[in-house]
């Protein structure tokens, strides 16, 4: 068995993994981060060790299997969330089985927990009136609210991803002819979005309020600071539940960040623009990806079925001749 610690080898999985041979985003690094930080906080309250002091041992198959269950029953992750989890795990002991043979059962058994199947449901979006309701939430008398309405409307026109919209420095919005934001996502791919007459006037006023350099955030916190993920996430909250009181209907809709992006692809959508043009707007890497729109939109389903001719035929049900194929047929 090898003499390599579990610290020493997540360290080096990071430094020189992640960091030096495949050079992976900051996105990327932060989302294993998280992952080993809530792992390694569970396993020290289920086995009463301090992370230091766990050994690669510690971290096996069933300890990972429970982790992953916890994350589910007790944190209330997705099973989507659970497998992005999983393939942070998996890149590591991968990691670990080829720098350490020692360990290479040991990383097998943890290799073998497989993705966990999910339903694809429609995605969610908040319509034209949702997003009007919403916008009028933010107290305009308040530098709080002047700077949510900012990033609200923003995040409504570009459908930006959350790590890309509190990614904005100042010098990423480009006024005059050709108003646009220009951001890097996903694969380190750059591309710019086009704004708004509306969003061009709330930016010009919310920049003019808030000077600073160039590469100064956006939209900063009260500190100063980028915003975080989970910082976005409760000012949306905070907002929808004000909006719900206007608009009762948002009370059946649950709305994330990531709902905003959806709703821009949806609006886009729903104004005929190609799914090709609102692949390369929201910076997908393909245009099958784009597809899942089509499935949301309930309307455009209708304005197909409008074109067809019903059949004559009389609606029959089918009836099974024989017990066994009734028994079957009522399973």
């Amino acid at each position: 068995m090898s003499t390599a610690t579990l610290p020493a080898l997540l360290q080096s999985f990071f430094s020189e993994r992640l960091l030096a041979q495949r050079q992976a985003s900051s996105h990327t690094v932060a989302s294993y981060r998280d992952c080993f930080r809530l792992l390694l906080g569970f396993a020290t309250k289920g086995l009463g060790k301090q992370p230091s002091a766990l050994a690669v041992e510690d971290l096996d198959a069933a300890l990972i299997s429970k982790f992953l269950d916890h994350l589910e029953r007790d944190r209330g992750n997705s099973v989507r969330s659970r497998n992005v989890r999983l393939a942070a795990l998996h890149s590591f002991f991968r990691y670990v089985a080829m720098n350490e043979p020692g360990y290479l059962l040991h990383c097998q058994r943890v290799l073998a927990i497989p993705n966990k199947r999910y339903e694809r449901k429609p995605v969610g979006f908040l319509d034209e009136d949702d997003i009007a309701a919403l916008l009028k939430v933010p107290d305009l008398t308040r530098w709080i609210g002047r700077r949510d309405r900012a990033l609200l409307l923003v995040a409504t026109q570009t459908g930006l991803r959350v790590s890309e919209l509190v990614g904005l420095r100042r010098e990423d919005i480009s006024f005059g002819v050709g108003s646009h934001v220009r951001c890097r996502g996903k694969g380190r791919k750059h591309r710019a979005t086009p704004l708004r007459k509306d969003a061009v006037a709330v930016l010009n006023a919310w920049m003019a309020e808030n000077e600073g350099t160039p590469s100064s955030p956006l939209f900063p916190s009260s500190r100063g600071g980028p915003l975080s993920r989970d910082a976005v996430e409760a000012l949306l909250k905070r907002h929808l539940a004000s909006a719900r009181e206007r608009r009762p209907s948002l009370k059946a809709k649950r709305a994330t960040p990531h709902t905003l992006r959806h709703s821009t692809a949806m609006d886009l959508l729903q104004h005929g623009v190609d799914l090709s043009v609102i692949a390369l707007w929201l910076g997908h890497e393909s245009v099958e990806t784009t597809q899942i729109y089509l499935h949301a939109d309930m309307g455009l389903k209708e304005k197909a079925l409008a074109h067809t001719t019903p059949t004559k035929l009389k609606p029959a049900r089918y009836r099974p001749g024989d017990k066994l194929l009734a028994f079957l047929e009522g399973l």
